[in-house]
Formats: C-alpha cells, structure tokens, sequence
C-alpha cells in the first residue's frame, strides 16, 4: 500500500515507528517519498520542487509532511501520527492538502503549517509559438524512464509519448472497434502495441479491487480507473514496473468534449480550474492505483515546465473553431504533427471510459443486479 506509518508515542517522545513501505514509495533513515531527487525536508519544498511528490520525516521533536501544489499523491494523517497514502488505515483521519508543509509534534500539536498555491509556483508569461512548443519538446525528450511501457490510446496524447520514448506499447478495451483503431494507428507510427481484451466478466472480478484502490464508488471515478487498473495490471504481468500515461493533456491543452461549449475567457478559466484541480479530480486516483499495485506511473505531460507553457497559450489555440467545425487540442495536435502522422495527430477519441465499453459494462452489471451503479458499487 506504498506508505503505512504507526509510530509509538509516550508523554511526548517517539519510542517505536512501525512502517511498511512498498515500491515506488522510497526509504531514506527515517524519510518517506516518492517523487523526490533529493528528500530533504524543507519548507519550501512546495514551492521550490518542480515536480510531483509527497514526504514524510520523522525528525527527534516532530514528524514532517509534505505535498505537491497539484496533490497528485495523497497523505492521511491523524493526531496519533498513524499516516498512509490511503484512508483506510488512519482513523478518523485528516488529508494533507495540494502544497501544504506541516511539522507536528508528537505530542499532537501543530508546530508549523504552510500552504503554497497553485499561482505560487507556475507563472504564465506572454505566449509565443515557438518558444512553448520547444520548451514542451525539450521537457519530453528529458524525461527518463526504466522498465517502461506506454498505456496507448491510439490518439494524440500517447502516439506523441511513442514517438519519443523507445518502449513496448500496451492497451487494454472491450471494444473490438477501438482494438482496431488502436493497432491501426501504432501501425501508422511504425510500432506495434499488446492488447488486453477484458470483458463483462473480467468487470465484474476486478471492480471490487478497483473500488478498494481508489476509496470511492464514484461511478464516474470507477468507470475511468477500471482501464487504468487494467493497463497497470497487465503491464505488470509482462514485467513492467513503469506504466507511461498521457494523463493531463486533455486539461492542459483543451481536450475535454465539453469545451466545446465554452469560449473566450470563460473557457480560459475552466481550463486553469481543470488543471488546478488535476490532483483531486484524476490524479490522486491514478496513484492510489499504482500504490495498490506497486507499479510507477510516469506522466511526461505534468512536467512543470510543461504545465506553465500550456498555461500560457490562448485558449482560442487549445480550442479551435475552423469553418463550423471544432478542434480540441489543437496547439498540440499541430506539434505532433511533426512526430506523428497528421492523421494519427488529428484523430478524435472517446473518453477512456466510453472507448473502452467500460461504463455500458458497468451500466449492464448494475441493470442485472436491479440497480442503479452508484447503487451496485455501493453494494460491493
């Protein structure tokens, strides 16, 4: 479960600590992090680190937390000093929130607690083409991976990701339409790519473990981290330990269907609120999933200096109105196009959920259940 802590405490001292850390969670003495180069608590970690983590230290007089302005990677803690990156194993428990540094004292009091903000760390300058598009380029070649593989969609997103790192391609749908689709465009890349087709039964096995990863029936939440599960899964079982996601292109360049309905600054601002609300909405799931199955997600696309460029391009570049017809993504699609086939670059997709036949699957296992889902993922 990556991080559980269960120290012992007596008139204000720390007598015993009792861990169990597991990959990709990392130990230095008393230090617990993951995302980290460098784990030295700090103050100013939030502000000054430029990536996503979260520490734990455990220092003579107080233990130390830390988080990521983005909260990518969730910590629970308690006034006992009982601490886990899932809920279930802190009672009564208290999240330390995106950006927050806070020193207790084992005596259970708050010492020292400060939040830094998402407009604190990135800085939105004036947008020039050229410049953003190398910055991100340059971001995406320096990212490193080890026993990788790429969670391939077929769309922009991971096509781009194939054209840059050198590692197996994996997928996983029950829909034989985007099986095709899938193989299709890794053929147009020059690649090859190993699907899993996974089923109504496969669901109906797993859906419960998934629930149990992510701590929440949301049937929106469950719908979108069943492939997700899947895909870390499977990369697994082939002898991965590194699952490469395309995860927060959709909020930082314009993805999302429903910013078609959007313009100017409004959607501007719906934009900026996706991407501050990345940690709570998407990313915290996918973590705990990666946590659950001790696998590294890598998400190229989150590097800081790529979240501050896409923040500076206007919104009219992300969503693009051309002749009655929209262009979501369109800013990126147009980088692509220079790695990437055009057509590969500018193919539409579903959400993961739909694409995949994961929510119609959901929908059919309730329906046999006589229930609604959040009723059916309630029961579970």
């Amino acid at each position: 479960m990556s991080l559980i802590v269960n120290p012992t405490v007596d008139g204000g001292k720390i007598r015993n600590i009792s861990v169990e850390v597991r990959y990709p969670s990392e130990k230095s003495n008393l230090t617990f992090y993951d995302g980290l180069s460098d784990p030295r608590p700090s103050p100013d970690l939030p502000s000054s680190y430029r990536g996503l983590f979260y520490l734990v230290s455990f220092k003579p007089s107080r233990v130390v937390m830390a988080r990521d302005v983005l909260g990518a990677k969730p910590v629970y803690y308690n006034r006992n000093l009982e601490i886990s990156s899932f809920k279930k194993f802190v009672s009564k428990y208290s999240e330390l929130m995106p950006g927050e540094y806070v020193e207790i004292g084992y005596d259970g009091e708050v010492l020292r607690q400060e939040v830094t903000d998402f407009s604190d760390v990135f800085t939105v300058t004036e947008f020039d083409w050229d410049e953003v598009e190398e910055r991100i380029i340059r971001s995406l070649e320096r990212v490193r991976v080890g026993n990788a593989c790429i969670s391939f969609s077929g769309g922009v997103d991971s096509s781009l990701l194939a054209a840059f790192y050198d590692v197996p391609l994996i997928a996983v749908t029950a829909s034989e339409e985007e099986k095709r689709r899938i193989e299709d465009s890794a053929a147009k890349i020059g690649t090859e790519v190993e699907i899993l087709e996974f089923d109504e039964t496969t669901i109906a096995k797993e859906v419960r473990n998934v629930v149990d990863a992510i701590e929440t029936t949301n049937p929106l939440q469950v719908s979108i981290a069943i492939p997700i599960y899947l895909s870390m899964k499977f990369a697994r079982n082939l002898g991965f330990n590194e699952v490469i996601f395309g995860q927060g292109a959709d909020e930082l360049f314009g993805g999302y269907k429903r910013y078609e309905n959007v313009i100017g600054r409004n959607l501007e601002k719906a934009i900026v609120e996706d991407v501050r609300n990345l940690g709570r909405n998407n990313l915290e799931r996918d973590t705990k999933i990666s946590y659950h199955l001790q696998m590294r997600i890598v998400t190229p696309y989150l590097d800081f200096d790529i979240i501050e460029s896409a923040l500076s391009i206007p919104p009219d570049l992300k969503v693009r109105r051309e002749g009655g017809r929209v262009i979501r993504k369109y800013f990126l699609r147009e980088v692509a196009r220079k790695y990437i086939p055009a057509e590969v670059a500018y193919r539409e997709k579903k959400a993961i959920q739909y694409s995949t036949k994961t929510y119609s699957i959901l929908e059919k296992l309730a329906r046999k259940s006589g229930k609604s889902i959040p009723e059916f993922l309630k029961g579970l």
